[in-house]
């Protein structure tokens, strides 16, 4: 979902939402989350940022090449390697909660989840390198 308004500022594939805009993404996010809590879908918050190697490999060789990689810090930070990645969809995300915390979720799992994902290219008009998905 795309909400386009004139108070919108686009900078390289990404957005700033203005007031104007930003209740308007809100309310209808909003309405999303009446309708998914509505058939008893439960709430997931993921984090932004996965471990890189968990990320590669799971969208092919182009996907791979779409991934927003984050330089280690610390001890690391000179070698300019990566190790972190930002998330590219909710899919893998889910995998390592399910994983991780498999026990302690009801079966069925019911969630829903909302928030920003990116992609490292160069959008085209009307794409974003920063984009939300429910």
């Amino acid at each position: 979902m795309v909400v386009e308004e004139q108070d919108t500022c686009r900078r390289s594939g990404t957005r700033d939402f203005l007031a104007g805009a930003l209740r308007t993404r809100e309310h209808v996010f909003a309405r999303i989350r009446e309708v998914f809590e509505r058939y008893r879908f439960e709430p997931l918050q993921a984090s932004a940022f996965e471990r890189l190697e968990t990320l590669t490999g799971k969208y092919g060789d182009e996907g791979d090449k779409l991934i927003f990689k984050i330089l280690r810090c610390g001890e690391h930070e000179a070698t300019g390697e990566a190790d972190l990645a930002l998330r590219y969809d909710m899919t893998v995300p889910l995998t390592r909660v399910v994983a991780n915390h498999g026990s302690q979720l009801p079966t069925p799992y019911k969630r829903y989840a909302r928030g920003p994902v990116w992609r490292a290219d160069r959008p085209g008009k009307g794409r974003f390198r920063e984009f939300a998905v429910c």
